[in-house]
């Protein structure tokens, strides 16, 4: 099995899920959009997601909606659009999960209040390994696509959904605390200004992190089960 993860910048990895795509067998190609933060523009083109089992598209420190990432937003969008059309998995975590909501003609629009930290999602479906406390870090919300439906939400907006065999999720299962210490570094100032702190932020993801490892096994467990079964 092949999967493929767009990663956004050097930070947005995908950790966690990645290794447990590993764990299951899976050959990860990586496809990296910016080289440089700096400098938000990119012309190279995206991989064909036609040649792989599932396609993972990671989080961003941008929002779908900026123009500064014009040069290559669109194209992701199809992108991703064709990965679902074509009956690729498609996996879209945070800025992946608005990503996945615009191909599949939903929307994306700043939310009623930023959600940075640990936060409870609660799933409709109460055995749902969706179910608990997850690490957020967004600005921005999607909506659910008239072809998809909503599976969870959290105070503050939609939190997951799915279409076929893409899902669309808010939070960030593969987060551990020496990612947030890099995410901490480039992000001093967004915190401030939220009325963060960076240390508590850590020592909470220090404390919850196991759990929450444990629930992104399940996720992915529950996600995969169709192609684990071929």
């Amino acid at each position: 099995m092949r999967a493929l993860v767009i990663e956004h910048d050097e930070h947005g990895g995908a950790e966690k899920v990645g290794e447990k795509l590993i764990s299951l067998g899976f050959h990860i190609d990586s496809f990296r959009v910016l080289d440089d933060l700096t400098n938000p523009v990119s012309t190279r083109p995206f991989p064909e997601p036609q040649k792989y089992d599932l396609l993972v598209v990671m989080g961003s420190t941008w929002s779908v909606n900026d123009q500064q990432i014009e040069s290559w937003i669109a194209r992701e969008i199809e992108m991703v659009r064709s990965a679902h059309d074509s009956g690729v998995k498609v996996l879209g975590i945070c800025f992946g999960g608005q990503v996945l909501s615009k191909a599949l003609g939903g929307y994306v629009e700043r939310a009623s209040q930023p959600e940075i930290g640990w936060h409870e999602v609660k799933a409709k479906d109460p055995e749902s390994p969706i179910n608990g406390l997850w690490f957020q870090w967004h600005y921005d919300k999607f909506s659910v696509p008239d072809c998809a439906e909503g599976l969870a939400e959290s105070e503050t907006c939609t939190q997951a959904f799915v279409s076929g065999s893409s899902l669309g999720i808010q939070f960030h299962p593969e987060v551990s605390s020496a990612q947030l210490e890099k995410w901490i570094v480039i992000s001093e100032q967004e915190l401030i200004q939220n009325n963060l702190d960076a240390s508590e932020l850590l020592e909470a993801t220090k404390t919850n992190e196991a759990e929450a490892f444990v629930r992104s096994e399940s996720l992915l467990d529950w996600y995969l089960a169709d192609l684990m079964e071929k």
